[in-house]
């Protein structure tokens, strides 16, 4: 049996999604920049795209700027930031994707603030208002909206209150929420946003930045005048068209697949918990209503050798999912995440994060549970 428990790493695309994206590609192959007829009807789709994401996310579709994908969008937001806004200090977390921590770390003259975070990972609150306050410096506040290891969700109402109501610029990576939360950015004080079609059965290797009109960014890629001059290069429409339905039907489906997801993680926790009572959940993604329902991590109890080979035992019996342990064995970079809240006492232990989409089952959960149980009364040969 195969089970994909990968979701938060990428999902499948939808057939319809597939179906579409051929469609688009035999009967919209000009360029959109083109002014003849086989442009305009390119330019057409591109267009209608747009405003359907936008609408979706109650923006306008002139704030909607295609990218490829969450990492090219992070990175210029950031970029840009500084360098368009006269941005001077920027907040971020220890937790953040690395498109983010990176980006932020390749810039030049800049102060750059963790915000602290609680016992369970989540977002210091009157830490970040601190840091808002120290001084009079631009700032731009990066905090992504769902954390991809261990779930997290961050308040988008209050974080973007926060920043409004001390003239700072608000930026979340929004990979892992969008597709999965309703987002009004006509109510959010969101300035920036990231997304990735991948991450709710899109296509890969297309996204979207969302940047608040009249804000003053510029682009990051020159050569072209595409995207209102925002990103140059020839959009790649059938992505596009690809995402607009994959985020469509995402949302349509939204309350279905949401129950049917949240009901599989809450059946998967509660056979978990009583065949390894000593199991611990990292982050909140324990939680029903403060983590996201696609996906849960935890800490197996295993003593030191036994968790060397735990995550290579369960993709031997076809089971994809993602390690995830703060000091992993056989690796020489752990998670930055899992290490900023594991104690000492678990740090060595193996951390699995399992995520879940629309077409997993109660029997793949059954399934993945007994090999897991399987592993425990393996010998496990010594040393000689």
């Amino acid at each position: 049996m195969n089970v994909y428990f990968d979701n938060a790493a990428t999902t499948s695309i939808r057939k319809e999604v597939i179906d579409k994206m051929s469609f688009v590609m035999k009967e919209a192959y000009g360029n959109p920049s083109s002014t003849h007829s086989f442009g305009r009807k390119s330019k057409s789709y591109l267009e209608n795209a747009r405003k359907s994401i936008a609408s979706i996310l109650n923006a306008e579709p002139k704030e909607i700027i295609f990218t490829s994908g969450g990492t090219e969008s992070d990175n210029m937001i950031i970029q840009r930031a500084v360098l368009d806004l006269n941005v001077k200090t920027i907040i971020s977390s220890p937790i953040e994707h690395h498109a983010v921590i990176h980006a932020i770390e390749n810039l030049d003259n800049i102060k750059y603030n963790n915000v602290l975070l609680t016992k369970d990972g989540s977002i210091d609150l009157e830490h970040l208002e601190k840091l808002l306050i120290e001084n009079n410096d631009l700032k731009l506040v990066s905090l992504m909206h769902v954390n991809n290891e261990i779930g997290n969700i961050l308040d988008l109402k209050k974080v973007g209150e926060l920043c409004k109501n001390n003239n700072a610029y608000f930026h979340t990576d929004a990979v892992q929420g969008i597709g999965h939360f309703e987002i009004d950015l006509k109510e959010l004080s969101i300035d920036f946003l990231s997304a990735s079609a991948h991450k709710f059965h899109g296509p890969k290797g297309v996204g979207f930045s969302f940047i608040r009109k009249n804000s003053g960014l510029k682009g990051l890629i020159h050569g072209g005048e595409q995207e209102r001059g925002l990103r140059a290069g020839t959009e790649s429409v059938h992505n596009i068209v690809g995402m607009q339905l994959a985020m469509e039907l995402s949302y349509k489906n939204l309350a279905k697949e949401r129950a049917k997801i949240l009901n599989l993680k809450k059946y998967f926790l509660v056979k978990l918990k009583e065949l390894f009572p000593d199991i611990v959940t990292n982050g909140l993604s324990g939680s029903y209503d403060l983590s996201t329902y696609t996906l849960i991590n935890v800490t197996f109890p295993f003593d030191k050798e036994k968790s060397k080979l735990f995550e290579f035992h369960l993709d031997l019996h076809g089971i994809a999912c993602s390690k995830g342990s703060a000091c992993q064995a056989g690796s020489s970079v752990g998670s930055h995440v899992l290490s900023c809240i594991h104690s000492e006492s678990i740090k060595h232990k193996p951390s699995i994060r399992f995520s879940f989409c629309r077409d997993n089952t109660k029997k793949e959960v059954d399934y993945v549970i007994d090999v897991s149980v399987s592993y425990t009364h393996l010998t496990l040969p010594t040393k000689a």
